[in-house]
């Protein structure tokens, strides 16, 4: 994967999973950004072949682990946001789900993933965004986390890189 440090995220706005909108590349201090693929829904099979696909779950450690550290986060003024493909409405239902502090992102459209020209992977004919995190500072990446092989230890990982 080529490193996006340095690089300026789109100027455009995301759904919320609070039915806002959040433009990235216009907000103000340091923001983490954790991309993953998909989420699983009760009631919804996973996509065909997920389970043999590395990488492909983790999401709900992925992001339960920043809920954890939620507030050491916000001590150091940083905001979280998780991203994925997902329509915003399932992106509200894990959020409700998991009593996430923070918004998940939609880029169901996948201008910011083009943009950015984030890696894909496919599973069931359809594409999903490889794991991947991003530290950004005023609309800058200044940090580039890829691959994202402990979904669960992301957070930590990020954190500790923040606190140096």
């Amino acid at each position: 994967m080529v490193s996006l440090v340095g690089i300026r995220v789109p100027d455009l706005e995301l759904p919320a999973s609070n039915d806002t909108f959040v433009n990235l590349a216009t907000l103000q201090g340091t923001s983490v950004v954790f991309c993953y693929p998909y989420t699983g829904r009760p009631g919804y099979v996973d996509p065909p072949g997920w389970d043999s696909i590395p990488g492909a779950h983790g999401s709900t450690p992925q992001a339960l682990a920043f809920s954890t550290l939620y507030q050491e986060f916000a001590t150091l003024k940083v905001k979280i946001f998780g991203l994925t493909f997902n329509a915003k409405e399932w992106q509200q239902d894990k959020a409700d789900r998991n009593h996430l502090p923070y918004l998940l992102l939609s880029d169901e459209a996948r201008k910011f993933s083009e943009h950015l020209k984030l890696e894909t992977f496919e599973a069931g004919q359809k594409q999903y965004l490889t794991r991947r995190s991003f530290v950004i500072e005023n609309g800058i990446i200044i940090k580039d986390i890829s691959p994202v092989l402990n979904p669960a230890a992301n957070a930590e990982e990020i954190l500790s890189l923040l606190q140096k």
